[in-house]
Order: structure tokens, then C-alpha cells, then sequence
């Protein structure tokens, strides 16, 4: 496979330009006029950051990239899928509010936000995974599904399971329904807390295996029915049911890249990377600890592995911030140093995995020559 290209441009700016206007030239320049968007719905795939997050994108970049496609011809649309947690994202009333209340709006984006598997995270299409070894289907939004044009636009960060959160997070973690997000994340099956069920009964009414039941007064699952797909999680509004049995960091890497595959299988999708307030961890925490690592740039690219890739070495090769996550372990005298801005802030987690395996697919190389804008 030849090298993919991914462009590149930093911060910096002369005076009479602004950032959105150097993101659509970064974008023009990568190509994305060769989309065909006229008239096409297309989906650009985000993240809103979970209320009390300060570190997501700011929405005037969401704004640039919907004008450059909304002047291509394409009707843009912002989305993301509900959560697996408990949050302020866990359901679509909830999802948009915190939308709204972060600042994602039409007025300030340009366009509309639809929550992609709908109201309970319920709203999927079933698509077959290209080349999964992991996930042969995978459940993804069905605003997803039904888009005519996917474009991530995705805030590169930390993270404390995965190591960084990019493209191919931003899309296959992201665009899995409830059931999608459970089967990524966990080998097993949600349980009860019964000190905070309510016995309101909502989880029944959700479950389509009749594997909850009520005869001990508080809700029950029956393992043995419980198909695993999540919906009673979002379906309780109490928070009391979960699942504990995380999957192995190793395979949540690897069904991430397969399930990207799946949302982006006979689809034209163009990807974007924002390389700023590279905080340590996720932006579905309801806070953000100091930036890891200084503003690098903006990033783009129609292969999602190329881009990670790029993503990552920039910000191994970046110098880091002492008074940060990373700063102080690496200012410990007993700090095993990795040598790795991911490892040294997060000391457990797997980043390599995704994009081997994504490699591995079919979903992209990880060879990519980085031209510079």
C-alpha cells in the first residue's frame, strides 16, 4: 500500500486571518472539494464534551468545516451517539441539551445537531464488519447509517484506557449505538445495584430478552436471557445498573478499528484533527486536568489510520508541559520512563493496537507523508 497523505498546518496566523479560514484552506488543500456533496446529507462526526468539560473543540471550527460543505453543495449535520455511562449524554433530551448548553447550536454552527441513535440510544442499523476478526456486526447510529458523507472532526487528546482519543475513536467508539459502545467495551453483562433501584420498572419495559424480573422487590437480570446490548443502562434514570467487566485494552483497541470500518464501509468520508488542549483524558470526564502537551496543529486526511498515526508522532515528538499530568510523573524520580507522551500520562493504557489492527483490515496504512500547509 503507497503512502496515504496527511496535511498538516499549525496555529500561527497573519493579521486578517482567522483560524476557521486557515482550516477550510487546510481542508481545500487535502482534497475534500473531490466529495461529491451536492445535495447529499452529510454527517460531521463530533464529540460535544460532557457538561463541565472545557477542553472540546470550540464550536467557530464545527462552523468552518459546515460552511466549507454547505458551500460544496452538501446539507451538513452535526451528530454523535449517546453513552454507555451515566451522564449528561446518556440520552438524546439530555445529549442536546448539553450540546446546546456547550454552545452547539444553529446559530453558532451553521447547522443542526441529531443525536444519531435516537432518543435512548436505541436507533441502530446492523451492518457487517469488513474483515472483523473481533465483531462480525456492528450496531451503529442510524443517522450514521443513513448519511450519504461521514467527516469526523475530532479533538485529539488524551485518554485513559485507549491512550489518545483520534479519528478512528471519534467514529467507531462514537458511532456505536448503546448495544455498539457495550459490545466495544465489555466481555460481560450489565448487573444491578440494588441500593439504588427504584423499581420503576423503565429497564423491563426496554429489554427485549425479558431477562429482568422483580420478584425479590428490586430489579434482577438474568444473565442467562441478558443478551448484553446495554439498552436497561440508558433505560434507568437512577444510574443503578452497569456493567462491570471491562474488555481488555488490547481487544477495546482493535473492535474500535473494526467498528470504524463498519460506519465507514461504502461511504465517501474525509477526516479532520484538531491537535490543542491535548488534555490527559477523555472528554466524556465532566472536568479537564491542564494540557499534556503544547497546541500542535490541525490535521487532515482521508485515511483515519494515516491520521492517527501523524496525530501520534507529533505529539511524541512535542515537548511536554511540566505543570501537567505528564509534567509530574516525569518529574518523579522513581518514574519508569516509556519515552511515550501516552504511557508516561497514562501508565496503562494501549494505543498501538488500533492502528495495527486497523491497518491490518484494511481501514489505512500507518505509512503517510505529512505535507505541510
Amino acid at each position: 500500500m503507497e503512502k496515504a497523505k496527511v496535511y498538516f498546518t499549525d496555529f500561527r496566523t497573519q493579521v486578517g486571518v482567522n483560524q476557521g479560514e486557515k482550516l477550510q484552506k487546510l481542508c481545500r488543500a487535502a482534497g475534500i472539494e473531490s466529495i461529491g456533496f451536492e445535495g447529499k446529507f452529510a454527517a460531521i462526526k463530533m464529540h460535544f464534551g460532557e457538561l463541565g468539560n472545557f477542553s472540546y473543540l470550540r464550536p467557530n471550527y464545527v462552523r468552518a468545516v459546515a460552511d466549507l460543505i454547505r458551500a460544496l453543495g452538501g446539507k451538513p449535520f452535526l451528530t454523535d451517539c449517546n453513552t454507555l455511562y451515566p451522564g449528561s449524554r446518556k440520552n438524546a433530551v439530555d445529549h442536546l441539551y448539553n450540546a446546546e448548553v456547550n454552545g452547539f447550536n444553529s446559530v453558532t454552527t451553521g447547522c443542526y445537531v441529531i443525536i444519531a441513535d435516537g432518543l435512548k440510544g436505541t436507533d441502530e442499523a446492523t451492518v457487517p464488519v469488513p474483515n472483523g476478526e473481533y465483531c462480525k456486526e456492528a450496531y451503529i447510529g442510524r443517522a450514521l447509517y443513513d448519511a450519504d458523507v461521514i467527516v469526523s472532526l475530532t479533538h485529539f487528546k488524551g485518554h485513559e484506557m485507549t491512550g489518545f482519543g483520534g479519528a478512528i475513536k471519534n467514529i467507531g467508539m462514537g458511532g456505536g449505538s448503546r448495544a455498539g459502545k457495550m459490545q466495544q467495551h465489555c466481555d460481560g453483562k450489565p448487573t444491578v445495584d440494588p441500593s439504588l433501584c427504584r423499581t420503576c420498572k423503565r429497564c423491563a419495559r426496554e429489554c427485549g430478552s425479558d431477562a429482568i424480573s422483580y420478584d425479590s422487590g428490586k430489579a434482577v437480570i438474568d444473565q442467562s436471557l441478558c443478551k448484553g446490548c446495554g439498552r436497561c443502562i440508558g433505560a434507568c434514570a437512577f444510574d443503578a445498573i452497569s456493567s462491570e467487566q471491562d474488555t481488555a485494552l488490547e481487544a477495546l483497541c482493535c473492535k474500535m478499528a473494526e467498528y470504524t470500518a463498519a460506519v465507514l464501509s461504502g461511504k465517501p468520508a474525509f477526516h479532520i484533527s484538531l491537535i490543542m488542549d491535548v488534555s490527559p483524558n477523555c472528554d466524556c470526564h465532566g472536568e479537564n486536568d491542564a494540557p499534556i502537551l503544547p497546541n500542535l496543529g490541525m490535521l487532515a486526511s482521508f485515511d483515519p489510520v494515516a491520521l492517527d498515526q501523524a496525530c501520534a508522532d507529533l505529539c511524541l515528538a512535542a515537548e511536554p508541559i511540566r505543570n501537567s499530568q505528564l509534567g509530574d510523573n516525569l518529574a518523579r524520580p522513581d518514574w519508569h520512563h516509556h519515552h511515550d507522551c501516552f504511557l508516561d500520562s497514562n501508565p496503562n493504557v494501549r494505543w498501538k493496537e488500533t492502528l495495527a489492527h486497523g491497518e491490518k483490515i484494511g481501514l489505512g496504512t500507518r505509512e503517510y507523508e505529512l505535507i505541510r500547509i
